[in-house]
């Protein structure tokens, strides 16, 4: 009997921006994905977020696709750089999986170790359906958690940026400074002061997304 390949595949969304966590989703499709799913799915960042939503809840509903979803938090960012958290997020995902696939198709030129095969794939979400879900739900979730962020932080107009550096995002950060959800290592955000009380801290702690 042939054993069938197991493909998994994963992306991160938010490595550009100047607050809140790097999330990461991975997806595998155990069977055949029904044409009028395929077809909708693409880069995510393509999509208009309506229809992000609505391929999310059918992907969360259909029984043969496993998800994973993960993040790694400011402070990680903080201590890890970017690029490694990024890869922490990936490799948090895939093992939220619950099964290790043969073969981990990644976005982009960051190979974490999966402990299996690994392949990354430049504007994968393009090529990859798997990569196109995981960026989608990705995408989802980290815009869903900063538009709740920006209801305690309504300086930043997160729940319109969702953390990037738009000119009213560092403007905001100008004239108010940081929040405890910005990126402290992060030069644009480093020019600015911060101040953060232990109360504050503790509420971050508090997320419960990042563990």
């Amino acid at each position: 009997m042939h054993h069938k390949v197991s493909i998994a595949g994963v992306d991160e969304v938010g490595m550009g921006c100047l607050a809140g966590p790097v999330v990461a989703a991975a997806v595998m499709f155990q069977e055949n994905i029904p044409e009028d799913i395929s077809e909708l799915l693409d880069d995510s960042k393509k999509i208009r977020p309506a229809l992000r939503q609505e391929i999310y809840a059918v992907l969360n509903q259909m029984p043969h696709v496993k998800i994973g979803v993960a993040a790694a938090s400011v402070d990680e960012i903080f201590q890890l750089n970017i690029r490694k958290s990024a890869s922490l997020a990936m490799q948090r995902a895939v093992s939220k999986l619950n099964i290790l696939p043969d073969l981990v198709l990644v976005d982009g030129t960051i190979a974490p170790d999966f402990g299996c095969a690994t392949q990354t794939i430049i504007k994968g979400d393009g090529f990859s359906y798997s990569i196109a879900a995981a960026s989608i739900i990705a995408k989802v979730l980290r815009d869903k958690l900063m538009v709740g962020l920006a209801r305690k932080w309504d300086r930043y107009g997160w729940e319109h940026n969702v953390g990037y550096p738009t000119v009213m995002h560092r403007e905001a950060l100008r004239k108010y400074g940081c929040s405890p959800h910005h990126r402290q290592g992060y030069i644009t955000v480093r020019q600015f002061s911060f101040s953060m009380d232990v109360e504050q801290k503790e509420q971050v702690k508090g997320q419960g997304f990042y563990e």
